[in-house]
């Protein structure tokens, strides 16, 4: 991979991974931006490493859940609220849709650390099978670990448990 391609890649995936970073540090958005940073250097000083057997971004993610679990490894979570202005909440509902994404990510915070991956990922819309590409599971398990994170993440915001 050379310059050019590794600057194509960070711009089409930068995004993605600040997004699943965030998730992970419950909306620190400095610490988001490091680790997402920390993600690149490492896809840049490894990319010799990467063999093909699977697509870039899947590696990628990869990278970037890896930096995610050290960094939680050795911090404790922050608490956080949602800023409205960088959710995509239609204007009309927007009191009411910050509210349930808030609440929605207060849930997310409560899973387990694998589920927590894996919803992040299907939030921004990665392919199943490149989810279970990423996290080395079969695509079956995957779906049914969505089904199941689904089902605990309705009850939580209709419940609150």
């Amino acid at each position: 991979m050379n310059e050019k391609e590794f600057t194509g890649l960070y711009n089409q995936l930068y995004p993605k991974v600040y997004r699943l970073c965030l998730g992970y540090v419950t909306g620190d958005e400095p610490t988001a931006r490091d680790l997402s940073q920390q993600t690149f250097i490492k896809v840049w000083n490894h990319r010799h490493s990467f063999k093909g057997d699977s697509q870039i971004s899947t590696w990628i993610y990869r990278i970037a859940v890896n930096c995610c679990l050290g960094h939680l490894k050795k911090k404790h979570p922050i608490k956080f609220e949602i800023d409205p202005k960088t959710t995509d909440a239609p204007n009309d509902d927007e009191p009411r849709n910050s509210k349930n994404i808030q609440q929605l990510y207060r849930c997310i915070d409560q899973l387990k650390p694998l589920n927590k991956i894996v919803i992040l990922l299907e939030l921004e819309q990665i392919p199943q099978e490149e989810i279970a590409s990423t996290l080395g599971y079969s695509h079956g398990s995957i779906r049914t670990r969505l089904s199941r994170i689904r089902e605990a993440l309705f009850k939580c915001m209709t419940h609150g448990k």
